[in-house]
């Protein structure tokens, strides 16, 4: 009786699963297959059906993306045991037994990915490769992945910026049952630094504080673009959203581009072709 006394006094913060959370309000894979997917049978009259997922945390994208097509295979890449774990209990369990044979889930550094068949796909999303904070370690990245590359293949990553991206601010957004809150904590405009945190807030006025912290730097699409180009793509392009004519707010959808609005806050795709 105690010990359940003691599980109904749990706030909602304390019950909340955060790699759940994540997923509910960052992430939109279902979106995001249908981009890639797209996108790459438009540039290359065929369908990708392989893909790697770096730094693919818990490993949704790669389970959407073995879902959608019988053909489809998926390696995930991260280096945390933890939130690997996580994927294989929540997202690879609720997948069927022919569509989980068709994962691979590797802890790992992405430098050190063994790479025997080549990839029509490799996605850096979710910014993640802001890691690298000096052209030397990003510039070595990029060239891994052409390495990893179908003679076809592509690179797909997305990235954020406009003037609000230089300042210390929050970000609110409300879901059913949480309010997730995106933190600028602190950015030198020296070296290009940022660090960033995820909260979670909940109705009972419970919180989650430094959820997932990020220690980036803020790479700008000129950097990437001539980074890439370095690496020996072939070419490299910037799909931009566009706006909704009665909103003025972005719609969703994602074009190639050479200029776009000088937004306070936008988020973009490149496309990065072997």
């Amino acid at each position: 009786m105690k010990e359940k006394r003691k599980q109904a006094r749990k706030t909602m913060a304390e019950s909340a699963d955060r790699h759940s959370l994540y997923e509910q309000s960052v992430q939109g894979v279902a979106e995001e297959y249908d981009f890639v997917s797209g996108t790459f049978h438009k540039l290359r009259q065929r369908q990708a059906h392989s893909v790697r997922e770096d730094f693919c945390g818990t490993a949704s994208m790669c389970c959407e993306w073995v879902r959608r097509d019988g053909q489809n295979t998926a390696t995930g890449v991260d280096i945390d045991a933890e939130v690997l774990a996580w994927g294989r209990e929540h997202n690879l369990a609720s997948l069927e037994a022919g569509e989980r044979t068709r994962v691979r889930l590797l802890q790992e550094d992405v430098f050190n990915v063994d790479q025997s068949k080549p990839v029509d796909v490799v996605l850096a999303m979710n910014f993640s490769y802001q890691i690298f904070k000096t052209r030397e370690q990003l510039g070595r990245y990029f060239r891994k992945v052409h390495d990893a590359l179908a003679e076809d293949g592509i690179l797909f990553m997305d990235a954020f910026g406009g003037y609000e991206a230089y300042r210390e601010i929050k970000e609110k957004r409300k879901f059913k049952h949480f309010k997730y809150i995106w933190e600028h904590a602190s950015y030198n405009p020296i070296n290009g630094n940022i660090l960033c945190h995820i909260h979670f807030s909940f109705p009972d006025g419970s919180k989650i504080k430094k959820a997932f912290t990020y220690d980036w730097r803020l790479w700008s699409l000129p950097e990437l673009q001539e980074l890439l180009a370095e690496a020996g793509y072939s070419r490299v392009s910037v799909y931009w959203e566009g706006t909704d004519e009665k909103s003025g707010e972005g719609n969703g959808q994602y074009s190639p581009a050479t200029s776009g609005d000088a937004d306070p806050s936008w988020v973009c795709f490149l496309v990065a072709e072997k």
